[in-house]
């Protein structure tokens, strides 16, 4: 039986760094912490009254990293904005041989991890990017639909929501806009404001035929709607791992759409106003007034409301899109799950004999479903709904 791995965080004094920090304490590892400040990631682990190794290195040198990562190395990294900081540490990954997981939302981001299969697939380092609320919970939402629903199965939708607790029947609450504001970070936000410039990505089969694929399409470009629970609640069209995924483990698929449903009844506002800003937006005076404003929004140092919960929903469907099965999950708050999540996965990572697919996949081809859903149920992620819909 192979030796258990080493677990290397980068990031833990971030926000979500500490989340995860805390929970793999918790899960009795002793993860090494690598970051820039010595001072700041001791403290980080005095905080928890932990006595942790620290490496003191610059987490943007991808040959520094290199030097560091080992072929029995599981590496965690909260490091963000991933589109300006975290390709360094992925590449190491990938070139170390050592496992890798992060909890990036940032879609062009993915894309680019996705693009290192070759060389993880040649190594035998299994990459796996957006391993927390985006996008693990949509990616077993889907995966379970898919099973349930079997081969006549060639769609799949999927919606993030949020939801609150002590309002009644949280499955059945109905998010607003101030919700989306006080129930995230200020760098949520901030990577919203910075989805709004990039294009985004759908993955579907061409009308004229021929092998689905990746496609390139704008944030927003369209809705998706959802009726669960006596409730429709639409959402606006994002790029997700989703998209890279879940083909990978269901072929047969023709189309992956994958929404984000936290604005209520404003939502199709937004994609009305996103459409119409898009050609000023898309300029790149714009894209850096943008980027700089977003890092300044009000409220950016609040931390988000404690009751907030999470809800995905996804739904299989037909070719001539007639819905056969539906898969619904609740969870904690978006950052208690991606930091249980991150975890947890990188405890099974770790433990001896444990074998990840080599390349980059998506959370499904990586782990297996079945121990991707028991390793979620572990973080708080459970079933609510995952029944076929009648004939």
């Amino acid at each position: 039986m192979k030796d258990k791995r080493r677990i290397v965080l980068l990031g833990a004094t971030g926000f979500t760094g500490q989340r995860v920090l805390r929970e793999l304490l918790v899960r009795g590892e002793a993860p090494t912490l690598i970051g820039r400040n010595r001072a700041k990631m001791l403290a980080a682990a005095e905080c928890l009254r932990a006595d942790l190794p620290v490496i003191e290195a610059d987490v943007t040198s991808t040959d520094g990293l290199t030097r560091i990562f080992d072929r029995t190395d599981v590496v965690v990294s909260t490091v963000g904005p991933f589109a300006q900081l975290g390709l360094p540490a992925v590449t190491a990954a990938a070139r170390a041989s050592a496992h890798y997981l992060d909890s990036t939302g940032e879609p062009p981001f993915i894309r680019q991890v996705f693009a290192l299969d070759a060389v993880a697939a040649a190594t035998g380092a299994s990459i796996v990017p957006a391993f927390g609320y985006d996008y693990v919970p949509g990616n077993l939402a889907g995966a379970l639909a898919l099973a349930e629903a079997g081969e006549r199965a060639r769609r799949v939708e999927i919606g993030y929501f949020l939801t609150r607790s002590g309002h009644g029947d949280e499955v059945r609450y109905h998010s607003t806009l101030r919700d989306a504001f006080t129930l995230t970070t200020g760098g949520t936000r901030a990577s919203l404001v910075g989805a709004a410039v990039e294009d985004a990505f759908a993955y579907r089969r061409p009308y004229t035929g021929g092998p689905a694929r990746l496609t390139t399409e704008h944030t927003s470009a369209r809705l998706l709607s959802f009726h669960h629970a006596g409730i429709t609640r639409t959402a606006l069209t994002v790029g997700g791992s989703e998209h890279l995924g879940l083909p990978e483990a269901f072929p047969h698929l023709d189309s992956v759409d994958v929404g984000l449903g936290w604005f209520g009844r404003s939502t199709r506002l937004i994609q009305t106003t996103t459409h119409l800003a898009a050609p000023l937006l898309r300029t790149e005076v714009m894209r850096r007034s943008l980027t700089r404003l977003s890092r300044h929004l009000p409220g950016a140092a609040r931390e988000p409301d404690t009751d907030g919960r999470a809800l995905v929903i996804a739904v299989a469907r037909d070719t001539s899109g007639r819905p056969l099965a539906t898969t619904a999950l609740t969870g904690p708050d978006p950052y208690e799950m991606t930091g249980s999540l991150l975890a947890w996965g990188a405890s099974h990572a770790a433990a001896p004999g444990t074998d990840l697919t080599p390349g980059a996949h998506g959370p499904v081809t990586a782990f297996g479903l079945q121990t991707l859903r028991l390793g979620a149920a572990q973080a708080g992620l459970h079933e609510i709904e995952h029944t076929p819909i009648p004939k």
